[in-house]
């Protein structure tokens, strides 16, 4: 080869702009972790083994703390808050307090007007008739 072929035959490389943050299955985790127990008794076994697949001792310290906790079975626990079923009875109970809120301002709405007609009418100097039944209503 001449220096004007090797020149001409030099790949280029491609970088992509922006890094991607590497992801594991389960299956994956579960693998290097078995993999760890397995060279665990053996001197520079688990270095060698994170330096090969290119982890950290910490990502591994944190699926064996995952693994623990039940995390890679069928049906992994989801993170946050476990999320629970309104009770039916709680809207019921939401609408009946706010329908009680409405009649009790109503009520009060109706007492004051009430007493402001028998003030107005002290001022007029109006005879307002006595209740037909005797009883204050």
């Amino acid at each position: 080869m001449s220096m004007v072929d090797k020149a001409t035959s030099v790949v280029e490389t491609e970088v992509s702009s922006m890094a991607r943050r590497r992801t594991f299955t389960a299956a994956e985790k579960l693998r290097v972790l078995r993999e760890a127990d397995a060279c665990a008794g053996e001197r520079g076994g688990i270095g060698a083994l994170l330096r090969r697949e290119g982890l950290y001792s910490s990502l591994l310290a944190t699926w064996r703390r995952q693994r623990d906790a039940g995390q890679f079975g069928p049906r992994p626990r989801r993170r946050g808050p476990v999320a629970t079923t309104p009770d039916p009875r709680d809207r019921i109970i939401v609408e009946l307090e706010r329908r009680a809120k409405v009649a009790e301002a109503r009520a009060d709405r109706a007492e004051r007007l009430v007493e402001l007609q028998k003030k107005l009418a002290d001022l007029l100097g109006i005879q307002l008739p006595e209740p037909e039944n005797g009883k204050k209503r």
